[in-house]
This record gives C-alpha cells, structure tokens and sequence, in this order.
C-alpha cells in the first residue's frame, strides 16, 4: 500500500521526508537507512544536518546503505555517490564514516562487488528506512524499465534518458558513465519501511504509474505497490495526474 503525502513545492517536501528520516532515528538510534542521492534529496538531508547542529538529531548509531554508485567512479571522485554522501550528509553530522557504505564503483569485477554488497545489507538485517527518488521513467535506485524485475544488487547499463537527466551534474553528457551498481528491486522490496520523495511536473507520470498503474518491471517504481509500508511524499506538480 502506497500512503500519499501531499507537499506544496520542494522545500515543504523536503522537511517532510526530513521528519520521516528523523523519526525513525529517534524511536530506534541504531537504526539501518537505505539512502539515496540525486537533487532530490539533497533538500532533505540539508534540514536533517540542521536538526543535528541544533541537538535535535543524533546519528551515532546510524548506519547506512546507499542503492547505487556509478561503475568506474572511486569515492575520491566528486561525481560518485560516495563523494556526494559525504559533501551532503555525513561529514556534517556525528554519523561513524566506517558505517556508511556504498557500492564500490572502482572495482571493475562487477560479480564480486555485488555479491559483496549483497551480503553486507543482508547482515545488516536490510534498512529500517528506504528513501527513494523516482526516475522520470519509473526506475529506482538504477533499476531501469525492463523485463522483468531485479533481485539483488547488480550491474546495469543506464538508459539514454537517464544519462540526459542525470548529465546536468558533469561538464558534458559525454562524461556521464554508462554503467552503475545498483541495489536490485528485491532488496529494496526488503526495507520494513520506504519513503519516496518526488518533486515537479516531470515527475508526474511515473508517480501516477508507481501509484494506479499495473504492476510491471516496465516501470519498476510499480512493485512498490506491493509493500505493506511505502510513504509517497510529493509535491502537487508531482502529483497532478494522481486525482
């Protein structure tokens, strides 16, 4: 069952998501967080390093699994994931740098960095929390429209579309890397809760699929549907084909 949220514009939507996260940090302090990159979030994650200076949030017994890393992108690099966490989330709170993980993009042996990555989220117990951003396509994480749906974490080639949304954050489209390690559908499908956050008009299709369409790997975002506790937190431009 899909909840729905209804914000009125980004920064709404990102103190609500920023509420959700919170929560789940003060009723279990040792928490595990699926989190997610991308402009979506980074609203969310500004309130929550907020809260922390003000005393409000503590994140040192939080741990944390991110969905996806580009392939052939170190942490060092300021277009990985890794790096983005960082600058965005973990080195402005008291969050354990040694309980954060990411998908290794700089090992080329895709086989053993998603196996590996499984069996750390796996030990983990799975998230208490998944957020989630949804691709103008359906997709999350990088779980692109396929098929048929993904199990774990694997090696995906990235659509066209998806290399044009995401080229806004590199110099030019040609630097945007073609492939990523991505958690599959199955393991996000794993988290006890999920929180999707989607803002703006461009959105709204793949919001309305994800919520009232049938469930189908052509839109992966639509098997969420199947989830006991998923929250939809979106803004009225996001949402203006759900009536």
């Amino acid at each position: 069952m899909i909840r729905i949220v209804r914000v009125r514009d980004y920064e709404d939507m990102s103190r609500q998501v920023a509420n959700i996260i919170s929560a789940q940090i003060i009723l279990k302090p040792n928490c595990v967080l699926g989190l997610a990159t991308g402009s979506t979030p980074i609203g969310a994650y500004q309130q929550l390093v907020e809260w922390y200076k003000k005393g409000d949030v503590d994140f040192s017994q939080v741990s944390s699994y991110n969905l996806d890393e580009y392939r052939g992108l170190n942490g060092d690099d300021p277009q990985s994931y890794r790096y983005f966490m960082n600058e965005n989330l973990f080195n402005h709170v008291n969050i354990d740098i040694e309980n954060t993980h990411v998908p290794d993009g700089s090992d080329p042996d895709a086989d053993a960095t998603c196996a590996e990555y499984d069996a750390m989220v796996a030990a983990a117990g799975y998230p208490d929390l998944q957020l989630l951003g949804i691709g103008n396509n359906g997709h999350i994480g990088f779980n692109e429209p396929d098929d048929h749906f993904s199990y774990g974490t694997h090696c995906v080639d990235l659509t066209e579309s998806t290399i044009e949304a995401n080229s806004r954050l590199f110099d030019k489209i040609e630097d945007v890397p073609r492939q990523a390690y991505t958690m599959g559908t199955h393991t996000i499908m794993s988290a006890r809760a999920i929180v999707v956050a989607a803002n703006g008009e461009k959105k709204a299709q793949a919001v309305h699929d994800m919520v009232y369409g049938p469930i189908t790997p052509s839109c992966p975002a639509s098997i969420l549907q199947l989830h006991s506790n998923v929250i939809l937190v979106a803004d009225e431009a996001a949402l203006s084909l759900c009536k």
